[in-house]
């Protein structure tokens, strides 16, 4: 059974939440105040310039929304090739042609032209690094922009090894289940029917917000107005995690690291790890002996040497082409026969034979 209904085609342009006066000034986008715990954030959008040009414009489609374009609104105005963008809700194909990006909408999947919907047949686009859920729109504006956020929310270098680790934590922590449940993916592989509902997730509360059938009110400004706080609601969980992962996950995994490579201090056996700060440890186990490939393999390790005790930068890492990169295909870019893996932030990898593994090195210290 279809469920049909009319969609309207109006064109739909968000405004800032500005006076008035300052609107006729300027339409600079929309003002969202984000307070991600101890942290706020406002973004430009109500930075009135004297400035001709002409501001970016976003577009996604009107009527009803869901979480992945609201987050994907949100991400994409974090960026500095669309600060300060406008929002543009339409489907008109003629108006979405002349925009600067568009997102869930249009059939399109192009990075080059930031085109970024999911809908189309035959798209399959995935994260990558091991990850195989198929990408909404959120997740396709994160994939290419994703980086370039982190870096800009903690004010780190885009290069910095901890953007590359968040890069991949904050998908798997969040963006994953936002693709997931845009493309109707079930977290369980099950015919059984769930013990209990649960709406209290970010996509559930992102579906509330969405005018009601009962609402006296069915304009389009009140449907901008309700799609601005989705935008807000996912955009502060979004930039929430981040900081979380931030300030909590990483200094815990660093202690985790070293007291799973002190196990030979412990035991001969390597069994016994001892935790020498109380901090989340258990998915770090998990994670960190995928990353060592301890599987008691005779792989030869290459690991980069922090620039300072308790730092995660590294004085050298592995050069960035062989990052993410493993098998074979590590093999032909790095021409170094044997390679079994670099990690994503270059600071570990491993070959099958000693003479391979100080090959690596070597052609590490020549980049």
């Amino acid at each position: 059974m279809y469920a049909v209904r009319g969609m309207r085609h109006k064109l739909l342009i968000f405004q800032s939440q500005c006076s008035r006066q300052a609107l006729s000034a300027r339409n600079d986008g929309i003002l969202l105040k984000v307070t991600a715990k101890s942290h706020s954030y406002i973004y430009r959008a109500c930075g009135f310039s004297t400035t001709t040009a002409r501001p970016k414009r976003v577009g996604t489609h009107n009527g009803s929304f869901h979480c992945d374009e609201a987050l994907a609104c949100f991400m994409i105005r974090l960026t500095n090739k669309f600060s300060n963008a406008q929002i543009v809700r339409t489907r008109d194909s003629q108006v979405l042609e002349n925009l600067d990006a568009v997102v869930d909408v249009g059939g399109v999947y192009d990075p080059t032209r930031d085109r970024y919907d999911h809908h189309q047949r035959g798209f399959e686009q995935v994260f990558g690094h091991g990850f195989t859920t198929k990408l909404s729109s959120a997740g396709l504006v994160y994939k290419h922009y994703g980086a370039e956020i982190i870096a800009k929310v903690l004010q780190l270098d885009v290069q910095h090894p901890n953007v590359s680790r968040l890069f991949l934590a904050v998908y798997k922590n969040f963006v994953e289940a936002v693709d997931a449940i845009g493309n109707g993916i079930s977290q369980y592989d099950t015919d059984q029917p769930p013990r209990y509902v649960n709406s209290t997730g970010l996509s559930f509360r992102v579906g509330r917000l969405n005018l009601d059938w009962v609402d006296p009110d069915q304009s389009s400004e009140k449907e901008n107005e309700a799609f601005q706080h989705a935008m807000t609601l996912t955009g502060s969980e979004f930039l929430e995690n981040i900081h979380f992962l931030a300030k909590s996950c990483l200094p815990a995994r660093s202690i985790v690291m070293e007291c799973l490579s002190a196990r030979n201090d412990i035991d001969s056996s390597r069994e016994i790890m001892v935790l020498t700060r109380p901090c989340p440890w258990k998915l770090h186990i998990f994670e960190l002996e995928e990353e060592l490939k301890d599987d008691r393999s005779e792989n030869w390790r290459v690991q980069a040497i922090a620039v300072s005790p308790g730092k995660f930068e590294s004085r050298k890492p592995l050069p960035l082409p062989w990052r993410g990169l493993e098998g074979n295909k590590l093999s032909e870019v790095a021409g170094i026969p044997g390679c079994v893996f670099v990690h994503m932030s270059g600071f570990i990898a491993a070959n099958k034979s000693f003479g391979g593994a100080l090959a690596m090195a070597r052609a590490s210290l020549k980049v």
